[in-house]
């Protein structure tokens, strides 16, 4: 056992043998050399041993504990519940066996035999916990249950029953067990019982968290629509806290909800249960001055209070009625508020929400009047005055912010916004004097004058500006290498790199962003929406594997948060655990980078390092089965992850996310029904004896026929939808969601080429059936196909053509499209590849089947039926133009290499000497991406070329 803690498998699979040596009986060395097997590769033969043990039905700790962690090594839970099952018959009263096997009933979701678990467990020791088990997996059944009627009326209510026996026997011990009794009712709608448990006796349990019981009373009387509790209660949550923003939301929310109804207090007793009841706007205003009044005599500033007034102008102004309470002026407030906050780095957030409150012909007057009141000294006239400590710096920092927020930024000519770039550089290269203690991972004060300085270039770019977006990189990588601890710097490089075709120095980027565990999922998809794209095929199958291991982890680890749920009580985490698994398990980003995954192993590997059929055995594809859940993709993206300070109209709106989302699907689409239809060209394997219809049904060959032509029909029908789809000509925000491949895929001729391919498939194999007597039409047919094909891979070709990097006035421009056109193209010679050789599969037998023919006869001239030849010239021409192709890179590779990028004479004599290195840097990482695309793509091209090579028939 040591050894196999300490990695040394070879070891311990020799001791374990010399112990069976002398006992051969051992179950326990058996299992611990099948774990030194399973994890030496030897799959087979662990598991074949490891049943050896299984069935004797070992009841040995020692055997069991290591068959359970074999056997989760092996992916294989379900067998740990049998093995369980098996020591609970033989030891039937041994409690340590029964909660191991609710346990792997747990990893497995088996909820209907947890509870039966649960209740053998409690019979044999009666505690508590065993009998809450059971409860819980009876919600765990309402939960998973189709159909909801079932679990309302069947599962909920008997576990209702079971808790109610213990209230009544007056055995309920823990607050795990009243929040797992709140939750039956609630999820039985039960809210007015609810709210009798938590108000009563037992709700004195609800200890753990702060305001526990409060706020499961708000929840029910929200639900009950008893609006003056709602409101006295969130009243005296304020009294207690003034700065808890969710009761002032709840408090307002209330208030209305009592005027819309126009509710009046009982005149004798008490106005609810929960106290005294606001329910008149002049109530609603003079609690909150009383509010902002009590807190000017606390010891330290709170934020709510002022913030609840402007919340409250902005309601009653929806409301059409502001001006009978005089609540002041917002600008004026906001200016108070500025006075107040300024310096806190939230002041600019907090602010943000209310900013529409101002109207538009005031902005740069409100914007002036914060300025005043910083202060700021300019060392000499006409010099930036600048801030002379930290707070100051803040205070700017938040008006600069404002000012983009408001576009005023964004209303300024070329050179005003050139001007404030310099002056927003400026004040951060002096901002880093205050922040020379900072440690690595800290950020520097001044970060966010860079940031919005590279805002400010983003603009001119998307204006036409080629020379601003270098600027863009040479900022970032100069503000990174002050605060390398600044994600933001390094996410608005990765999309500006991509954006300009340079995969290289983004992989790095990412990996340094350490993104953790759910990140993978949410902002996974700035990385593999590029990776396979740019030609970095290397890097691409590494940012795939990253994103997949987290997917595939998330089920096993899952279950283990289940099951520690379940040891603590903590009943009411479970639902959530499992939604989220859910969660994951239907994300879109999973379905694409599984997608992208399996074509881009294709692509590298199939009839290169092995065989088609090969790979996509070991990849358990087939083209019946389609594993992504089409009606429940969760678009789990953060489409907010990079900063943004611009206005409203600017920024990414909710039609925005669905027109993404609705964009990501249809690509996905396209791409999982290319992967299927090429994984289905094996299953069309060639048989030789002549094909009548009978045998043809046994076979299930044409079956295999019919699936591909019904992709094919779905593929050009997914193709259709994409075409209307890109007709709307979306632009999302520059820093929105990244748009697919789907535009180019369409406009370079890629989608035509490879559905003819799959086409030229069906024509083939109808060829192969008929044989080669009376197909002179089929023959025709296939010889136009493969005519038009080499047409539309020459012009796809043709789309490749160009530099990919020129030299422009002393400016650098990159051209993405070529490169992604030259990916495309590299995809799409491999599908013709892959069919040309089952098209080679059917004519190699026809050709010598013909060549014994004529032999038999002694005749010479037996005629070559056409298909022969049109067959030959296509896979020459194709073998031509590949060679072109390489021959094209390697032209693209000197370029690339000769370009020297230090005799660039950046126009723009405003770069300081500081910036001048990092803009070499820039470039240099840009040219170098391009350079490794170029040879990826070129290695894998000349691999290709060698597989045409073996096609001549």
């Amino acid at each position: 056992a040591d050894y196999l803690d300490n990695g040394n498998n070879k070891m311990a699979i020799q001791q374990a043998d010399k112990l069976l040596k002398k006992h051969k009986d051992l179950h326990c060395a058996k299992v611990l050399k099948a774990i030194g097997l399973q994890r030496t590769g030897k799959q087979d033969e662990a598991y074949a041993l490891a049943q050896e043990v299984a069935a004797l039905e070992p009841t040995d700790d020692n055997s069991l504990q290591a068959l359970t962690i074999l056997y989760r090594e092996m992916h294989r839970p379900e067998l740990v519940t049998k093995l369980y099952e098996a020591a609970v018959k033989k030891v039937p009263n041994s409690e340590e066996y029964h909660s191991h096997l609710f346990m792997a009933y747990a990893r497995v979701g088996e909820y209907k035999k947890m509870q039966q678990a649960g209740m053998a467990l409690y019979k044999i020791v009666p505690k508590n916990p065993y009998y809450f088990w059971s409860v819980m997996s009876l919600i765990m059944q309402s939960i998973s249950a189709q159909d909801e009627n079932l679990s309302k009326t069947m599962f909920l209510p008997l576990a209702e029953r079971m808790v109610e026996k213990m209230v009544k026997e007056d055995k309920i011990e823990a607050e795990a067990e009243v929040e797992l009794y709140y939750m039956i009712l609630e999820r039985l709608e039960k809210y007015k019982e609810a709210l009798d448990v938590v108000r009563g006796k037992l709700g004195e349990k609800l200890t753990s968290e702060l305001q526990s019981r409060e706020n499961k009373c708000m929840a029910m009387y929200k639900k009950l629509h008893r609006w003056p509790e709602c409101n006295a209660l969130a009243r005296r949550l304020l009294l207690k806290n003034s700065d808890d923003w969710q009761f002032y939301i709840t408090y307002f929310d209330s208030v209305f909800q009592l005027i819309d109804e126009s509710w009046t207090p009982p005149t004798e007793e008490e106005h609810s249960l929960e106290g005294e009841v606001h329910c008149s706007i002049e109530q609603a205003v003079d609690f909150i001055e009383e509010r902002i009044t009590e807190e000017s005599r606390s010891s330290r500033p709170l934020r709510g209070p002022y913030l609840a007034k402007l919340e409250l102008i902005r309601r009653l102004r929806h409301r059409g009625c502001n001006d009978e309470y005089k609540l002041g002026d917002p600008e004026e407030l906001m200016f108070q508020y500025f006075k107040k906050f300024g310096d806190k780095p939230c002041c600019f957030t907090d602010l943000k929400v209310f900013v529409d409150l101002l109207p538009p012909s005031q902005y740069t007057k409100f914007i002036r009047q914060l300025l005043d009141v910083i202060p700021l000294a300019a060392v000499a006239e006409n010099e930036v005055a600048l801030p002379g400590d930290i707070k100051a710096l803040q205070q700017h920092l938040c008006v600069v912010q404002l000012s983009r927020l408001l576009g005023i930024y964004h209303a300024m000519e070329k050179k005003q916004k050139l001007a404030v770039v310099r002056e927003l550089m400026l004040r951060y290269r002096h901002g880093l004097e205050f922040g020379k203690s900072c440690l690595k991972t800290e950020l520097q004060f001044s970060d966010y004058y860079c940031l919005l300085a590279v805002h400010l270039l983003l603009d001119l770019w998307l204006e036409g500006e080629e020379a601003a977006v270098w600027q863009c990189l040479t900022l970032l990588e100069e503000g990174l290498s002050h605060s390398p601890s600044n994600a933001q710097f390094k996410l608005l490089l990765i999309r500006i790199y991509c954006g300009l075709g340079a995969f290289e120095p983004v992989s790095e980027l990412y990996s340094s962003l350490d993104a953790k565990h759910i990140q993978h999922d949410t902002i996974g998809y700035l990385l593999t929406r590029y990776a396979g794209s740019l030609g970095h095929y290397a890097a691409a199958s590494q940012s795939c594997n990253f994103a997949l291991r987290f997917f595939h982890s998330n089920q096993k680890d899952t279950s283990e948060y289940i099951i520690q749920a379940y040891k603590y009580g903590a009943f009411e985490k479970i639902p959530e655990f499992i939604a989220f698994r859910n969660r994951l398990n239907s994300s879109l980003h999973f379905a694409q980078v599984r997608t992208e995954r399996m074509l881009l192993d294709l692509l590298l590997e199939a009839n290169i390092s092995t065989s088609l059929e090969e790979s996509i055995k070991s990849m358990s594809l087939s083209p019946e089965e389609d594993d992504i859940p089409w009606k429940d993709l969760r678009d789990n993206r953060d489409l907010t992850v990079l900063f943004s300070w611009d206005p409203k109209d600017r920024d990414i709106s909710e039609e925005h996310r669905k027109l993404s989302l609705e964009e990501e699907t249809l690509w996905l689409r396209i791409r999982s029904l290319t992967l299927r239809l090429v994984s289905g060209l094996p299953t069309l394997g060639h048989t030789i004896q002549p094909k009548n219809s009978e045998k043809t049904a046994e076979n299930g060959v044409s079956s295999k026929i019919d699936t591909i032509r019904a992709l094919l029909q779905q593929l050009e029908a997914a193709a259709d939808s994409g075409k209307k789809f890109l007709e709307q000509r979306i632009q999302y925000p520059v820093l929105g969601p990244p748009p697919t491949r789907m535009a180019g895929f369409f406009s370079n001729g890629s989608c035509q080429c490879q559905t003819s391919l799959f086409y030229l498939v069906s024509d083939i194999y109808e060829l192969d059936t008929n044989g080669l007597e009376d197909s002179a039409e089929i023959q025709e047919r296939i010889g136009n196909s493969l005519k038009s094909l080499v047409e539309r891979m020459t012009d796809l070709f043709n789309k490749c053509k160009g530099d990919l990097i020129e030299v422009r006035d002393g400016t650098l421009k990159t051209h993405p499209n070529l490169l992604e056109n030259l990916v495309f193209f590299v995809e799409t010679i491999s599908i013709a590849l892959w069919v040309s050789s089952y098209c080679d599969s059917v004519l190699r037998p026809f050709k010598s089947n013909l060549q014994k023919k004529k032999k038999k006869k002694k005749e010479s001239s037996v005629a070559m039926p056409p298909v022969f030849t049109h067959f030959l010239d296509y896979v020459t021409e194709l073998q031509t133009l590949t060679s072109n192709v390489i021959d094209h890179i390697k032209g693209l590779e000197m370029i690339l290499t000769a370009l020297k990028l230090e005799e660039l004479s950046l126009k723009d004599t405003l770069l300081l000497q500081e910036e001048k290195k990092f803009t070499k840097t820039v470039q240099g990482k840009v040219q170098s991406s391009y350079h490794h695309s170029v040879q990826e793509i070129g290695e894998l091209l000349k691999k290709r070329l060698d597989t045409i090579k073996k096609l001549k028939i």
